[in-house]
């Protein structure tokens, strides 16, 4: 009998889980406030989620997919336009935190700078935080600019788990490649939860699984 896979895909939840993630995100996800310093942030009055991914990634598009509201999170084809932490309310349920992209972006090296110390004081000081999804194009695998964050994760004590994106622009035998890659790099992070989600915003695949583990976190 082979060994399982060490960071095995997540499976389908079960029907109460499920339901569960299909009626937090059937409630209305308005969008709360923008915030560009740490005096700006909500709150710690409930659990909270953030997004977090290399610039155009497809952050804003899998908020997007998995509120069912096309216009929710603003995507770009730019990498680099979000450039503030963007909070999202659910009915019930946490607050949905869109990060500002890390790695590459179209924008001075100041504003670059600034919005990156923002981010790390966010994931090093947010009490609420439950769980942060690392977003990893399903096509690249995991860049040195992801190690970096998933490293400040570690320090933070965040678990992180990681969602592939984009799985619809990659052949399935490619697919199996990253993941193997994907798989090695997790392997020296403590603070990785040990599932992975492979989703596509486009054709909706992994969008349940999601949402019935954000649903059901604690």
């Amino acid at each position: 009998m082979s060994a399982p896979l060490p960071f095995p895909l997540a499976e389908a939840p079960d029907d109460e889980a499920r339901e569960a993630g299909r009626l937090l995100f059937a409630a209305p996800t308005e969008f709360l406030k923008g915030v560009v310093a740490m005096d700006g942030l909500p709150p710690d009055d409930r659990l909270e989620v953030c997004f977090a991914g290399r610039s155009n990634v497809g952050k804003s598009s899998l908020i997007n997919a998995l509120t069912g509201r096309k216009g929710l999170a603003r995507a770009s084809n730019t990498p680099g336009r979000t450039q503030e932490i963007n909070f999202f309310t659910t009915t019930g349920g946490p607050y949905l935190v869109d990060l500002p992209g890390y790695g590459f972006a179209n924008a001075p090296v100041k504003v670059v700078e600034k919005w990156q110390r923002l981010l790390k004081a966010y994931l090093a000081g947010r009490a609420s935080l439950r769980r942060a999804f690392v977003l990893i194009d399903a096509r690249h695998g995991v860049k040195a600019v992801d190690e970096e964050i998933m490293a400040l994760l570690d320090r933070a004590a965040v678990t992180f788990q990681v969602v592939l994106t984009k799985a619809d622009k990659i052949k399935l035998e490619d697919r199996e490649r990253v993941l193997t890659q994907v798989r090695g790099a997790l392997a020296k992070h403590p603070a990785a939860f040990p599932e992975l989600v492979v989703t596509s915003s486009e054709k909706g695949d992994g969008i349940e699984t999601l949402r019935a583990i954000i649903s059901t976190l604690e």
